[in-house]
This record gives C-alpha cells, structure tokens and sequence, in this order.
C-alpha cells in the first residue's frame, strides 16, 4: 500500500521529504481509519490549503498535525452518522486539562487597554448614549470574555504596500490620541459613489420553484455561451459531437462530469456536450496526454482530440477558459443599474484613477461563546479611527452555525436580534462618520434571520434612517466604487473547488499556487458558482441563477470570503494563446478571513485602492 500512497501524492503534485517515515505513517493512517490511498491525499490536499503551506512537500513534522486533521475528520462524520457517539482524540485531554481549571478563573481582570485607545472608545460609545438606549458596548464592558483577553490586536499579518505611505509599518496597532480622533472625527470624508449591478433579484421575490427544466437551461445555456465565445474568437472551429467515432482531430465543447458519487480521477471523467451538438451525450474524456490540467464537475470546457472507438474522447489540448469582456459593460441596460449617491443618480467622473479606501470583514460577526457582537464593535472602533470611505460587511450577521442559535436558547427573535445588535452598531458608525460615509452589506446562506436560497436577495434595510449610506447588495453581487468594480460572494466557493479539483501539475520548475488557481477558476467560467453539482448545504435556484451567477467582465476586485486561510492575491486574466497576445488584466482577490475564529479574533482586510493592482495598499489585520 505504501507504493499506492507514494503514487497517488506524486500524481497529485507533492514531493516526501522523509520518503520512508512518512510512508510508513501514511500506512497506519490508512489501516487505522479505514482510507483508501486516494481519500488520504485528498485528506492531505485540505490540510496542506488549509494550513497555507508554502511547498508541496510533504514533511515529517506535518504528520502529527495531520493526524489531528483526520481525527477531525473521523469525528465530523461519526457526529453525523451517531449524534450521541463521541471519539477521542489527543485534543480531547487538552479539554479535560482545560475544564480543571475552570473553577479557578471566576475572576479574572481584563487585558489593560492603552489609554489613547480608552479615550478614542469613549468618545465613540459617548455618540451611542445620545440616543438615550442601553447598547451591548455597556454591556461588555462589564463582563471579561475571552475574546477582551486577546493579546496581538491589530496586527499585520500579510501586506502588498505598492503605494508611498508615511505610516508606519511595523506591523503593530497604532495609536491614537483624543485630539487626534477629534480631528479626524471632524474633517469630512469624500464620498464614495457606488453604482449597484442589478441582477433580476429583489427582496422578497419567490423562490424554490425551480424544475428540472430549469437545470437543464441553465447547464444547455453554459455550455452554448461558451462555445459561442471560443468560436467566436476565431481561434477554435465549430464544436463536432465528441462521442461520433472518428481518427481526425476534433473540437469539442462541454461540461465536465463524474461516473459516479464520489471525487474525480483518471476513470471517472465525463464529457457532456451540449444538445444541438451531441443531444447532450455523456462521453468518457481521458486526459493523460495533457501534461497540465485543472478540472472539476461543472466546469465548461473546450476539448481538442480524437475519438478512435466512440466511447472514449482523448484530449490533446483542454481550453479551460473563454475571451472575458476587459471593458466595463457599456451596453448594460440602464434598468440593470441603480445609482445610490443619495437621491441623485451618479454621473460620469473623471478618469483619472481616485484613491477609495476601504475596511473588509466577513461573518460571523461574534464569538461562539455569546452573541455581544464584540468584534463587531471592535471592527466599528477601528473604522472611527482610520476613516475609510467604504466598509464592506458580509454575512454571515446572524449565523445559523453559532452554537446559541442552533440549540434555540435566545430569547429573541433571529430579526430582532439583528435589529438590536447589528443594524445598531452599523446605524450608530454611520451617524458618527457623517453623510459621506458608505457602508455595503452583503448576506449569507448561513444568515438565520434571511432567505435560505442562493442566488440570494439583498437584505430590506429601506426602514433605517441611514439607508441612503448603506448599500444591500444581493448575493452574489457587483457594484462599482469610484468606477472600479468589486463582486463579492459569501458562499465558500474556494472551499468546495478545492474538495473536488483534480489538476496534474507540470514539471517545468514553476512554482503551483493553488489558491490563485481556484479562484481564477471563477472568472475563467465566468460564473461565481460554477461547480455542478452545488456542493451539499448550497440551496441552488436554477430558476434564478443563470443571470445572478454570471460574470459579464473581469472586476478589478473579487471578494471571496471562505474558511481557507486569509489571502490577498493578484490574478492575471488573459495570456497568450497559440502566439497571440491577449490584452492583460489583473484582478484582485481578496479572502479577508473570518472577523471571528470560535472564542477568539479573527481578521479583516483594510485597502487602498488607485484603480490598479500596481497602485494599491493591501493589509490583512488581525481584529
């Protein structure tokens, strides 16, 4: 079995340091987990994403963290199985150690706080009392959370600076002192304009009704678009049906498919075409030939081969992409798009590039120890003192996974729990920055207290006093700031791509980021969800998602929040193909992080932007 486990991280694209150790380790954790060489690597493949390992080395000091992966696994699947069974693992004394001290820890004082970051805090909780209500601020104050124990606040943890900057850059929180917050308090921000993409979606619009009809259109309609597109750019001929028996060389055109339930291999790749070219036949695809290949289900391909037999389709080149509009949509119907500058439409700005600042976090938005929304109100702190022009919020806000929620022991609504905490804050923030102050909310599938459906509808804020500064987007969203344009999408795509990618790696030397290549994925099939089928817990419409989930051009920025560690990364749209230069692009890619990890911080992402890649500040901060 060893040699089978050598075989399959080989195939897969990693190297054993220590050959022997690790394979031997490798074994026991086969035998003793009841896993298929296979699954092992797969096994490897999430905690080699997960932990952002910097080589695809497999390391004999990776091994015992390993171990705890598996065993984490093994738990999650016998939770599902047996509720009430319980497996042990290593991490298990760690808790019985833990809870013996518990009884010692009744009282304990609170980390100390620095005292220009005390007075800016006041000056902003001073702003809350003027509304006469007691707010969850008071609250915390009086109670020591782990959370308030945290030790490393604000800190650096990742940063692309390609802007000069007289701040500085050590990497720790800087602080302020009273009159300096005041200063900023008073000076007013430039207001940002913001021009939301619309995409048919509207709260409370029906949902669910979508039939087998639908799914088919929406496959049928993938596939015809990106056929339309390769042929269209005049370096590919008519797609050919791939599954007619024949010795000359073909191009083909369809969705990639699994025989089968479980993850894709060499065996089990399908190619299904489209109805006016195959009457949407399945067709084995082998792509042995190909020395680099990245697929998934779902995926719309471009296959150039041959198909000797009829049964079986061998590729000798797979176009994983289509031509991506660079310009902005210049034809979008006007009724596509809803100027939010207050109660005048937005008109056409300079073209020259204007610095937008911007803070963005991502739910949950409170620990899984209690429902204060700390980091929320940290977050909020944070944002007083730097004054960025948007804030970026997306779900989820009232998060269905939170331990509280999910065993029902809140004595208020899910609405109103929203209402009071994070409507409040966010009502509060606005009205202390001022008029020009911008905020965009984003929701979540995970959001109790909103529409459990994807492509799903913005959140009805038209109730708040500020609602002209906030911004609801749907989700997935675009909109433009300041004419550049961010889409953003709260569902975990990166993490259900990388659980059912097969990609072959090629031995030229250059280094294999995959992050960057599941997020190009996105944009290469022009689709914020382009896995098929949706991974399990994702409540896909068919009936609403053709148009929701498309992707008409390349955004500058694309904010992918997602439980794979933070990342900020710039990805090249276009290249060239067969001697041809295509114009370039590069995107953004922001995974800001969860702003709250269990019982503790999590991190956020603060940027500024000049219209490019080449001309921005990126900061990954720890909350």
């Amino acid at each position: 079995m060893e040699e089978e486990i050598k075989a399959e991280f080989l195939k897969s694209g990693f190297t054993l340091d220590e050959e022997q150790e690790i394979l031997k380790k490798c074994h026991t954790f086969c035998q003793d987990y009841g896993l298929e060489p296979s699954d092992l690597v797969s096994s490897w493949e999430i905690y080699y994403l997960n932990r952002q390992l910097d080589e695809s080395v497999v390391k004999d000091a990776e091994m015992d963290g390993f171990l705890g992966h598996l065993q984490s696994e093994q738990l999650g699947a016998s939770a599902k199985k047996d509720p009430g069974l319980h497996m042990y693992s290593f991490k298990d004394v760690d808790m019985v150690l833990d809870a013996e001290d518990e009884d010692a820890k009744d009282v304990i004082l609170g980390t100390p706080i620095d005292k220009s970051e005390k007075l800016q805090l006041d000056i902003y909780d001073s702003a809350h009392k003027t509304n006469g209500n007691i707010y969850s601020s008071e609250r915390k104050s009086k109670l020591v959370t782990p959370f308030g124990k945290r030790s490393n606040k604000f800190v650096v943890k990742f940063n692309i600076d390609n802007l000069p900057t007289i701040e500085t850059a050590n990497g720790i929180e800087e602080h302020y002192d009273l009159e300096d917050g005041i200063i900023k308090r008073v000076q007013p921000l430039k207001s940002s304009s913001l021009v939301v993409h619309r995409s048919g979606l509207e709260p409370g619009c029906r949902f669910m009704y979508d039939t087998i009809e639908d799914r088919f259109n929406a496959i049928e309609n993938r596939i015809r678009k990106h056929a339309a597109a390769l042929v269209a750019s005049s370096l590919y001929e008519e797609p050919m049906d791939p599954s007619v028996a024949s010795q000359r060389s073909m191009f083909a055109v369809g969705m990639i498919c699994c025989d089968g339930e479980g993850h894709l291999n060499d065996k089990s790749i399908l190619l299904q075409s489209s109805v006016e070219h195959s009457r949407g036949q399945l067709v084995r695809l082998e792509l042995n030939k190909l020395s680099y290949f990245s697929v998934f289900p779902g995926q719309v391909v471009g296959i150039k081969g041959h198909n000797p037999s009829g049964h079986c389709l061998i590729a000798s080149e797979l176009v994983d992409s289509v031509p991506l509009s660079i310009a902005a949509d210049a034809d979008l119907p006007p009724t596509k798009k809803q100027a939010l500058d207050g109660e005048i439409q937005a008109t056409h700005l300079s073209s020259t590039p204007t610095e937008t600042t911007m803070i963005i976090a991502a739910g949950p938005f409170t620990t899984t120890d209690n429902l204060l929304f700390e980091p929320l109100s940290e977050l909020l702190a944070y944002a007083t003192r730097n004054s960025p022009q948007l804030l970026i919020l997306l779900g989820p806000f009232i998060d269905s996974e939170h331990p509280q929620i999910k065993k029902g022991t809140v004595d208020l609504s899910f609405d109103d729990i929203f209402q009071s905490e994070v409507l409040r804050m966010v009502q509060d923030y606005l009205e202390y920055m001022g008029p020009n102050a911008r905020l965009v909310m984003v929701p979540s599938i995970r959001d109790a207290n909103h529409d459990f459906v994807f492509p799903q509808p913005a959140f009805d804020l038209d109730s708040l006093d500020v609602r002209l500064q906030i911004t609801s987007l749907n989700n997935p969203g675009i909109f433009e700031a300041d004419q550049f344009m961010i889409g953003c999408c709260t569902v975990d795509i990166l993490k259900h791509l990388s659980g059912e990618e097969m990609s072959r790696h090629s031995m030229d030397g250059q280094p294999n980021d995959r992050l960057s290549r599941l997020a190009n994925h996105i944009l290469s099939q022009q689709s914020f969800y382009p896995l098929y089928p949706p991974a399990e817990g994702v409540p896909m419409d068919f009936s609403l998602a053709s148009e929701a989930l498309h992707i008409s051009s390349v955004p500058d920025l694309l904010i992918l929040p997602s439980d794979i560690k933070y990342f900020v990364k710039v990805l090249p749209v276009g290249g060239t193909t067969e001697g041809e230069e295509e114009q370039m692009k590069r995107c953004v890619c922001i995974n800001p992080g969860r702003l709250a990890k269990g019982e503790g911080g999590g991190t956020f992402v603060e940027l500024k932007y000049q219209g490019s890649s080449d001309k921005m500040n990126a900061s990954i901060i720890s909350i």
